[in-house]
């Protein structure tokens, strides 16, 4: 699996539990500044990203997520 395709489906994963989103997601997009998601929210985002892509996130590893391009590195270190 690629990076996009990584990328593409947080993407999606963002625009489903996101849909009135109206953000433009890019790898500099800032979690909960710019998608505007609480601590609870975020942790739902997590719980789907380790449901689609069949991996644990250790808690620690998701107190570093900050930006997309955070998420995305850590899957692509995973899955590749």
């Amino acid at each position: 699996m690629t990076r996009q395709e990584i990328f593409e489906r947080l993407i999606n994963l963002i625009q489903k539990q996101r849909s009135y989103l109206s953000v433009a997601i890019t790898e500099q997009t800032h979690l909960k500044n710019d998608l505007a998601v609480d601590s609870i929210e975020l942790v739902e985002f997590i719980i789907n990203v380790e449901d689609e892509f069949h991996i644990a996130i250790p808690d620690e590893d998701v107190e570093d997520m900050v930006f997309m391009r955070d998420v995305l590195d850590y899957l692509v270190q995973r899955l590749t």
